[in-house]
């Protein structure tokens, strides 16, 4: 075929491959059909081709070597970087445009403002906004819903609200982006007024307000909203089922994903995780048991079960059915980080090890997340050097970081270094949270430190925190320790809630290292009371009364454990060896 402007014209609007498309713009550009470029340019924007590298750096070479730049060809590279999530690049485009003089049609405009709220770009979509009125397009229904959803994802709510009301035209994308703003924002009550002013609901519309409902752990009104829907996607269903899940109403959940007309990965994965977040393990697997296919997602979702419901060694062993070359799945960063959390509950120095080995081969990052997991594996073998090492590394120290820092130190002895890594915590703005206390009254407990511990402990309203039954336990044991037993028995007197067994252990175990059986006595029936099959609290009362000779008190102790079937568990050490 002769390569002439209109067999190439011919050529151009056939349905082609990217090859193809190259052959065809050579002879463009020997001839100097520059006339074409346009219309090849187009072809690959609009074309069912997957996005990659190589295409984005084409359309790249095509944009920049057009010989007359048009407004309608950079608008389309626009709106095709907005849609294939490349945001800064699609910005960077709009600035060109200006700089070449030409004026963005209404898609570029609109997709440029998408790219603003997609990476909340505040400052850049009041830039553009103020372009809006300059280039006509006040009355442009698309851009107009654009700058309601840019300001409904910034949580300008008043300022999405003014450009929504002063729309002359609304679609339902329109009236979905300014529900989807007062959902965000937490605002129910207008969210319901608007979703009753929809004129034409689309499914997208009924969906949001199941989301909202659901979220907010009001099941009855998303369940009655989800059973009013003219059509249901896999989206509805899906939010019903994680809606139920988060409330532990994993009854209502399993009724819905039975009921569903066609489950989708994400229907198997939110009732793994629904079963994990309330611990029935064995229901967890039985759902990923059921699946027919299984990938990356669906794995993580199980190891992470495991790992969170204290069967680290489960865990363990379904990361060695990743890696057999049968089952070819690549285990990615969220396997990783749950593997290595199982791991740090085994106390398992070599397998943290053997993982950043695994990373480094296959190319893995180790990112912030995936270093913290290790750090707190590290320290919890002792290797407290090593975590030093990767918490210094770290690009962005965050209150996850620090809290898993100054628990290693705490547990580590290192109540001093505990001490400097909190305060440089605070001093960088970090607020502290409930785990964070956690490590630092660790460490002073470990320590016996007990005057640093009260003032730790009283200090943690000033940032927010309310003290929870993990740290009344914890100073109940330093109090103990130290022997300061009024001040022990008076601080779990003023407990806001019941207290735990966790607490009553505390004291008991402080009344045994003490010999105080009066006090021992009122620890133990408590702690039988909360936890009765709980042999370790018998044996530390009979060990009490042992060592204040009341023998007789001890043996009749005893017979109740042989009663209750109790056998002394032997000793172990959770660290391995270094």
């Amino acid at each position: 075929m002769n390569p002439n402007g209109p067999n190439l014209v011919f050529l151009l609007n056939k349905s082609i491959t990217l090859n193809q498309l190259k052959q065809i713009h050579a002879p463009i550009i020997t001839n100097g059909l520059n006339e074409l470029q346009s219309l090849l340019l187009r072809q690959v924007l609009h074309s069912n081709f997957t996005y990659s590298r190589t295409i984005a750096q084409y359309v790249h070479q095509i944009l920049h070597n057009l010989q007359n730049p048009d407004d309608f060809s950079w608008g389309c590279a626009i709106r095709f970087f907005s849609l294939h999530f490349q945001y800064k690049t699609a910005l960077s485009l709009y600035v060109q445009i200006k700089r070449l003089g030409l004026c963005p049609t209404s898609f570029a405009v609109s997709s440029a403002l998408r790219a603003c709220a997609r990476i909340v770009h505040k400052v850049g979509g009041i830039s553009i906004h103020a372009q809006v009125h300059k280039y006509g397009f006040c009355g442009c229904v698309y851009v107009q819903t654009a700058l309601v959803d840019l300001y409904s994802k910034l949580g300008d709510m008043e300022t999405a609200r003014k450009v929504f009301d002063g729309m002359t035209e609304k679609n339902v994308v329109s009236w979905n982006s300014i529900l989807s703003g007062y959902l965000k924002a937490g605002n129910m009550e207008e969210a319901q007024v608007v979703f009753d002013e929809i004129p034409n609901k689309d499914v997208v519309s009924w969906n949001s307000m199941v989301s909202g409902y659901a979220r907010i752990g009001n099941m009855d009104k998303a369940f009655f909203l989800f059973q009013q829907m003219p059509e249901r996607s896999s989206a509805s269903w899906n939010a019903m089922i994680s809606g139920f899940a988060d409330c532990g109403r994993m009854e209502s959940a399993r009724s819905i994903f039975d009921s569903m007309p066609l489950r989708n990965k994400v229907s198997w994965i939110a009732m793994i995780s629904g079963y994990s977040k309330c611990g029935n393990v064995e229901s967890a697997r039985q759902v990923f048991d059921q699946m027919s296919e299984k990938d990356v997602l669906s794995f993580n979702a199980m190891i992470a079960c495991y790992a969170q419901n204290s069967q680290p060694k489960d865990a363990l062993e379904l990361f060695n059915q990743i890696l057999k070359r049968e089952v070819n799945i690549q285990p990615n960063e969220m396997t990783l980080a749950s593997v290595i959390s199982a791991s740090s509950q085994l106390g398992d120095l070599k397998f943290g090890l053997w993982i950043e080995t695994y990373m480094s081969k296959d190319g893995i990052e180790l990112d912030d997340h995936l270093a913290t997991a290790l750090l707190d594996l590290y320290t919890k073998c002792g290797d407290i050097e090593r975590a030093y090492k990767l918490f210094h590394g770290l690009k962005k120290r965050d209150v996850v970081a620090y809290s898993a820092m100054i628990l290693g130190c705490g547990i580590n002895g290192k109540a001093v270094d505990a001490t400097k890594m909190f305060e440089e915590m605070v001093s960088a703005q970090i607020c502290p949270n409930s785990v964070t206390y956690t490590g630092l009254l660790t460490a002073y407990n470990h320590a016996g430190l007990v005057e640093e511990g009260y003032r730790c402990f009283n200090s943690m309203n000033d940032h927010g925190v309310e003290p929870s039954g993990d740290h009344y336990g914890i100073m109940v044991d330093l109090l103990g320790r130290a022997g300061q037993f009024d001040k022990a028995l008076e601080l779990i007197r003023s407990m806001p809630m019941q207290p735990q067994a966790g607490v009553w252990g505390a004291l008991l175990l402080a009344c045994s290292l003490h010999n105080n059986v009066e006090l021992g006595e009122i620890a133990a029936r408590n702690c039988f009371k909360l936890e009765p099959d709980k042999s370790g609290y018998y044996a530390l009362l009979a060990n009490i009364y042992a060592s204040a000779e009341r023998w007789d008190d001890a043996r009749r102790l005893r017979k109740v454990m042989e009663k209750k079937g109790f056998t002394k568990i032997p000793g172990c050490s959770w660290m391995q060896s270094i």
